[in-house]
């Protein structure tokens, strides 16, 4: 199994306004997901990333983005990230009828995610 980018996230301190921009210059589909804060992306095209625009709750995140790597087992690349000199910043966590994920900064401090699907 290879291990490609599924997914991205933008991190700001208004989400709504991120999404208006990216919406408005690349014509970009964004569904909110009220629940959970969330606006989802459709960038559309062939081979192209989907991702997510959000406001965390805590840490040095808004402004930035982290990508998500697709991992078969979040455990075992957990104890990988953590072997090879990272950090686990938030251990697993579900996203209900989707799968669970993962975030970890790497030795230079960069956070990046694991996603492990609900669905092969």
């Amino acid at each position: 199994m290879g291990m490609p980018v599924v997914h991205w996230e933008l991190w700001s301190k208004d989400p709504q306004r991120a999404a208006d921009f990216y919406a408005r210059v690349f014509a970009w589909e964004v569904q909110a997901m009220p629940a959970m804060d969330y606006r989802f992306v459709r960038t559309g095209g062939e081979g192209g990333i989907d991702g997510g625009i959000m406001k965390p709750d805590e840490g040095p995140w808004p402004g930035n983005m982290a990508l998500y790597i697709a991992v078969d087992d979040l455990a075992a690349f957990r104890r990988r990230v953590v072997e090879a000199g990272g950090r686990i910043l938030v251990e697993e966590q579900a996203v209900p009828g989707m799968g669970s994920f993962s975030l970890f900064a790497d030795p230079d401090g960069r956070v990046m995610g694991m996603w492990k699907s609900a669905t092969p």
